[in-house]
């Protein structure tokens, strides 16, 4: 089994690059938004309580997001691994997911962090706005303010998992295939031979 952490600030491709990462290595995706959207859609016990707190514009506390993790890979014993897109964003939640994979007794192995410099996100995100629509895709100062928190949410927990030998910084910048080649490159050596078949 392999569980991977995908970094990177908005704008830098991680969705892209979970789906292919998804694809190469059979393994489940796991993005917060996606379970948030699922959970409250449901109706689920988690869902309700998420949305309470959305929609109070409050953070949705880590309990009930880990809870729904749980539900996630537990509901997937058969998968090779996991890709955590976005997920940790603080300490406490690294610990939470580290104590969570250890009692399905497996791991996180590997963080990957896209690295792309603020000039290319605020364009990449602006010429984004042009299809999505999204205001606040459009505006250069929310763009620097989400890409502030970013930075000042995520390196915590890349050191986090620094000292534990598992972060991984990859140059962002190129083509979508030679993004793909280099974590694939980092994931392939960094992994123990047959634990991942490709």
């Amino acid at each position: 089994m392999i569980n991977i952490i995908l970094f990177g600030p908005p704008g830098s491709g991680k969705g892209t690059q979970a789906a292919l990462l998804v694809e190469r290595y059979g393994l489940e995706h796991v993005s917060t938004g996606d379970l948030f959207r699922r959970e409250i859609g449901n109706g689920s016990f988690l869902g309700k309580q998420a949305q309470q707190y959305i929609s109070r514009g409050e953070l949705v506390p880590d309990e009930v997001t880990i809870g729904m993790l749980r539900q996630k890979v537990e509901a997937h014993p058969e998968a090779e691994g996991f890709i955590f897109d976005g997920f940790p964003r603080t300490v406490a939640q690294a610990e939470a997911l580290d104590r969570l994979l250890d009692e399905e007794g497996t791991a996180v192995h590997v963080l990957l962090s896209l690295e792309v410099d603020d000039e290319e996100i605020v364009k990449r995100i602006k010429g984004r706005a042009v299809v999505s629509g999204r205001p606040d895709d459009a505006d250069e100062g929310v763009i620097r303010h989400r890409i502030a928190v970013y930075k000042k949410e995520t390196a915590p927990v890349f050191e986090y998992y620094e000292r534990q030998g598992k972060s991984h910084r990859v140059n962002g910048i190129g083509s979508i295939e030679e993004i793909f080649r280099r974590l694939c490159a980092v994931i392939d050596h960094t992994l123990p031979t047959g634990s991942v078949s490709p």
